[in-house]
């Protein structure tokens, strides 16, 4: 099938089919070895949203048939009620490992917690699926007339009038009647032994640069920085876990972040990717607790932690999460991390051991304050992370909802810290809410300019070229390991397929492959299994893979932010990086003038064609040497009228932006 048919094929699919994938077994990557010769089950791309299934391969493969689909019950060889026990007119019945006729007598298989499901290739999945509680799932072999299903381990399907409604045999449903599967999903823990609590990877040739830049802090009454570990006081404890973390010396938002947040004032910190911003909030946290004193006591039925730490992805949070337990181990303050795509019951288990310090994705966060397992009278610390995404893409609602709950401490009586490496005029605004009026804004460097050590290069092609010129960059790149980035989620798993297919060993991650499919494929990634990660939106933000050495947006984002953010995946913590992003003129000519700001402020390499094509679609309001309307690159409460100094970003008075164009790039 050619490009424009496949196309075509994704914008007006006419039936499922599946495109078979070479080497199995090398190229496999999720939970008992799911490869993608399937499409995932569902999860919500970020935490909280509704789930879904999409098929994603459409091809001419069995042209006039439809695939026999045999749905695994778990435990027992017997079939799982309604299921169909073959396919249509023609069809193939599914085998395990390619093709074959099934025998219409054939029994389920026994398979403990997956179930397998026909096709060219009998793939296994996860038993059950589900983004959180409550999700509706429709499993493919479901029919208008109720037929097929999937039976799920200590669960029992009801099919009626073709819907399938879950309950859990164990747990009697949560709330009563539950639509969707439920989800038991345990994420494995993580190692205990002080040396993988303590890994980390080197610091790159230009982390002595980071001295150079310029940083700007704005607000009433600002401590003074410090330049060392040292200066800060922190207790014993804290100063030897930051030596065994390998951390010899601040970066810039560390140097001005810790005394703020150790003075208790309210902060809203932008910082370029890959600056230390973690723990730039997290040391003068625990300081505070360690010198406090903490009032959570293991296993009492309410628990109050003193800290809550929200973040937009799963992924993201637990990264958090484990950044915490490596600063806080050997103390008596107790982490734990909580996100969606995992069994309700583990995480409320978790945090009736202790919870101090409490790290959650939104919509698992306001399920566990719902039933009464966190009490919220001791939060002294409120931290969004990627808050500027926090207060959009929809989590804005539940983030005004946690601070409204009962018992949630006023912002005068807590302090609260958001930081991220793009603060958009209007998210600083929405910020108020959560904010101290007199909060101090910390600016470091090209605040939201991309890093300077990723290497950035644009090439011009074409969308049905796209797929030739990224096998020719990954074959001449090698095994170094490479972040694919698509837009959407059925893209993510066709190029994933069509690279395995190439002998390109190959994973991907997006919300519809379920949770232990995500930590698999992540897991894949930074092992170097599989070299190469085809990603969507949920991989760009936050993550922290060593020796990430290319980025490839096959499709360049809608916004100039999400770019800076997926080539800030690389080029981390003074190592270089590379950054290749294909443009195309018919769909991403808005792009170009924001494009060619970013490669100018970052001292890269701008292609006449893209200036070209930047000044054909010259927007009024936008100057190369101001700021757009997308970003907020310094504190939007100042006055920019009159500034005569450099800041931050290296804005003289002449190039000083005025609030209503004023645009952040990081």
């Amino acid at each position: 099938m050619g490009d424009e048919d496949w196309e075509a094929e994704i914008i007006k699919p006419h039936m499922s089919s599946y495109v078979p994938v070479f080497e199995k077994d090398r190229y496999s990557s999720g939970a008992n070895g799911d490869t993608f010769n399937r499409t995932p089950a569902s999860s919500s791309e970020m935490d909280g949203g509704p789930s879904r299934r999409d098929h994603f391969m459409r091809s001419g493969f069995a042209s006039g048939r439809s695939l026999g689909n045999r749905g695994y019950q778990d435990g027992n060889d017997s079939e799982a009620p309604g299921a169909s026990r073959r396919g249509g007119r023609g069809s193939f019945r599914g085998c395990r490992g390619g093709f074959g006729l099934g025998s219409p007598n054939s029994k389920y298989e026994q398979d403990e917690g997956t179930q397998r499901t026909g096709g060219l290739f009998g793939s296994r999945r996860p038993a059950l699926s589900g983004a959180g509680n409550g999700d509706t799932y429709q499993s493919r072999s479901c029919s208008g007339s109720g037929r097929g299903g999937y039976k799920g381990l200590n669960e029992e399907v009801i099919t009626d009038s073709g819907k399938n409604t879950w309950k859990s045999e164990a747990e009697g449903g949560e709330g009563g009647d539950v639509q969707g599967p439920k989800v038991t999903y345990i994420p494995p823990p993580p190692p205990e032994d002080e040396d993988s609590i303590f890994a980390h990877y080197q610091t790159g040739i230009n982390f002595d640069k980071y001295d150079n830049i310029l940083v700007e802090v704005s607000g009433h009454d600002a401590p003074p920085a410090i330049l060392t570990f040292e200066e800060a006081n922190l207790c014993q404890t804290l100063n030897n876990n930051i030596a065994k973390a390998g951390y010899t010396k601040l970066t810039p938002v560390q140097k001005y972040s810790i005394p703020i947040i150790l003075a208790g004032r309210d902060l809203m910190a932008c910082a370029q990717t890959g600056s230390g911003k973690t723990a730039a909030f997290l040391l003068p946290i625990l300081a505070h607790m360690m010198r406090d004193g903490i009032t959570a006591s293991r296993f009492k039925e309410l628990q109050e932690p003193e800290c809550i730490i929200v973040a937009p992805t799963r992924e993201l949070i637990n990264q958090i999460y484990l950044e915490a337990r490596k600063f806080s181990f050997g103390t008596c303050v107790r982490a734990v991390v909580i996100y969606g795509g995992t069994q309700l019951g583990h995480s409320i288990r978790q945090i009736v051991q202790g919870c101090n310090i409490l790290c959650a994705t939104p919509g698992r966060l306001m399920d566990i304050i719902s039933k009464e397992k966190i009490g919220l009278r001791q939060v002294k610390y409120l931290v969004l992370d990627e808050a500027d995404r926090m207060l959009d893409m929809g989590f804005g609602p539940e983030m005004k909802k946690l601070i409204s709950c009962p018992g949630m401490p006023s912002k005068e009586q807590r302090q609260t810290l958001m930081f991220s490496a793009t603060f958009p005029e209007e998210i600083q605004k929405l910020a108020g809410e959560f904010l101290k009026s007199k909060y101090l804004f910390v600016a470091v460097g090209q605040v939201g300019g991309a890093c300077r050590d990723v290497q950035q290069t644009i090439l011009q092609v074409g969308q049905y070229s796209k797929r030739e010129k990224l096998v020719e960059i990954l074959r001449n790149i090698g095994d170094e390991r490479t972040m694919v980035f698509v837009e959407t989620k059925k893209k993510a798993d066709f190029i994933a397929t069509f690279l395995c297919q190439e002998k390109i060993s190959t994973t991907s991650i997006h919300g519809d492959r379920e949770q232990r499919e995500r930590e698999q494929a992540l897991g894949d990634f930074r092992c170097g299994k599989c070299p190469v990660l085809v990603a969507t939106s949920v991989a760009a933000r936050g993550l922290d893979i060593e020796n990430v050495q290319h980025v490839i947006n096959f499709d360049l984002p809608s916004a100039i932010d999400e770019y800076v953010h997926r080539i800030g995946r690389t080029g981390r913590c003074g190592n270089t990086g590379r950054a290749v992003s294909f443009f195309d003129p018919e769909s991403d000519s808005h792009l170009a003038q924001p494009l060619v700001k970013v490669l100018s402020d970052a001292q890269q390499d701008v292609p006449a064609w893209l200036e070209e094509i930047a000044f054909s679609t010259y927007v009024p309001g936008f100057s190369g040497s101001t700021r757009g309307s997308v970003f907020a690159s310094v504190d939007t409460r100042k006055n920019y009228q009159g500034k005569s100094t450099l800041n931050a970003a290296g804005f003289s008075s002449s190039q000083a932006p005025n609030p209503v164009d004023d645009e952040s790039w990081d």
